[in-house]
C-alpha cells in the first residue's frame, strides 16, 4: 500500500522572506508614547506575515549610510513617505506589496523623512515615493498609519477578514 509522507512544516524563518523596516529621521520614540504603543501593536500583528522592525536615524545621511552597508543577495527596496508621492488605495498598496514579496525582495524599507522633507538626492534613490494623503501628519502618527496599512495589506493578500470588516 502506498502512503504519502507527511512533510513537516517549514521553520517560520524560511517562510518569511521579506524583512520590513519602518524607519524615520529623528529621535527614538519613548516606549510609553501612546502612538508608539499602537505602532508596536500593528508591528506585532504583522509578524505572521513578515519580519518587522523600527529604526530611528539622526539624519538622512545616516539612513543612506546604513542602506549602503546592509548585506544581502539583493539591495533593499526603499520607499520614502513624501507628500508629493503616489497615493494608493489599500487594495492597490496590498498588490504592490505582494509583488515585492513574491519577486523575492529581502528587505523593504519604509522611511519617514526629516521635518524639512527629503532632499532631491534622497528622492532619486527611492524605489517609490509614497504619500499617505494630502494632509501633513506628525511623524508618530504617520508611523502608526503606515504600520496599520502594512498590516491591512498583508491581511488583504491573505484573504483575512480584517479589511472587509472595516
Amino acid at each position: 500500500m502506498f502512503s504519502e509522507a507527511i512533510t513537516p512544516p517549514l521553520p517560520i524563518d524560511i517562510l518569511l522572506l521579506v524583512h520590513l523596516i519602518l524607519a524615520h529621521i529623528g529621535a527614538r520614540y519613548p516606549s510609553g508614547d501612546d502612538f508608539e504603543k499602537l505602532t508596536q501593536l500593528y508591528l506585532k500583528r504583522i509578524t505572521p506575515f513578515a519580519h518587522c522592525e523600527t529604526v530611528a536615524f539622526r539624519t538622512e545621511d545616516a539612513l543612506f549610510d546604513s542602506l549602503d552597508r546592509q548585506p544581502g543577495r539583493s539591495p533593499a527596496k526603499l520607499t520614502l513617505l513624501d507628500s508629493r508621492g503616489k497615493q494608493m488605495t489599500s487594495e492597490v498598496f496590498a498588490a504592490w506589496l505582494g509583488v515585492r514579496r513574491d519577486e523575492g525582495t529581502q528587505r523593504l524599507i519604509f522611511a519617514i523623512g526629516p521635518a524639512s522633507g527629503w532632499s532631491d538626492d534622497a528622492r532619486k534613490r527611492a524605489h517609490l515615493l509614497l504619500s499617505l494623503g494630502t494632509v501633513t501628519l506628525a511623524h508618530a502618527l504617520a508611523r502608526l498609519v503606515l504600520a496599520e496599512q502594512v498590516y491591512r495589506a498583508f491581511t488583504i493578500l491573505a484573504g483575512h477578514p480584517y479589511h472587509t470588516g472595516h
